[in-house]
């Protein structure tokens, strides 16, 4: 047995998506960068199945399945996280469908929305991946900046400054802080003055770090 065998998996994970081509590239690539692959579906049905029988890390769906290929992956991404809370679930989709998106990141932690054409930056993707299985959260930059185009008259994000509401934005995608600050060409610590300042103008309570950035992330998701 090499090396590479013996080594642990980062996580087990499952697949859905009826491309089979985009189906096996994930498996593949996943694979590659140390997931365990346990099974994989072209359907709602099947994956439901699946993820009963593996109970796998991480459910990496397809938004859009047969039969109708309308929100059968997102119906069974809601089913997933109803019944087996602790796995981890990544949405993938061709398009930023905002309303979609918030229904699913609002269900909690180990979730996050990509678009499909994000997965060619397989450093993001694996980072996405990663991420979720820590038990965070990870939003699709377009759909960010949807989300912030947006208005509402009683955003909870008004008393934030226009560098606050860019840290949060990045927050929101996944970043850390040392990410945030090589984005925005600032030092680490400056971030987390900007992240502090964040999470006491949201009200949010003390607990850990990583809690609280998750509930600032969702606070900016409804805030639309």
């Amino acid at each position: 047995m090499d090396a590479a065998s013996q080594r642990p998996a980062r996580g087990r994970v499952v697949l859905a998506d009826d491309d089979v081509l985009l189906r096996e590239g994930l498996a593949s690539l996943c694979e590659r960068v140390g997931f365990d692959v346990v099974g994989q579906a072209g359907d709602a049905v099947r994956l439901l199945e699946l993820v009963a029988d593996e109970r796998p890390d991480l459910a990496i769906v397809d938004i859009r399945m047969p039969p109708d290929h309308s929100t059968e992956g997102l119906k069974a991404a809601r089913t997933i996280r109803e019944r087996h809370p602790d796995t981890g679930i990544l949405v993938l989709s061709a398009f930023a469908e905002v309303e979609d998106a918030l229904e699913l990141l609002a269900s909690g932690q180990k979730v996050g929305y990509l678009l499909k054409s994000r997965v060619t930056v397989v450093d993001e993707f694996i980072e996405a991946l990663e991420r979720i299985n820590r038990g965070g959260s990870v939003v699709d930059p377009s759909l960010v900046q949807e989300l912030f185009s947006a208005q509402r008259r009683d955003d909870p994000l008004s008393h934030l400054s226009a560098r606050e509401r860019e840290v949060l934005a990045l927050m929101a995608e996944g970043r850390s802080n040392a990410g945030i600050g090589r984005r925005l060409w600032v030092t680490e610590g400056t971030v987390e003055k900007h992240v502090r300042s964040i999470l006491g103008k949201l009200s949010l309570q003390e607990d850990t770090d990583d809690h609280r950035r998750v509930l600032a992330v969702l606070t900016f998701l409804e805030s639309r």
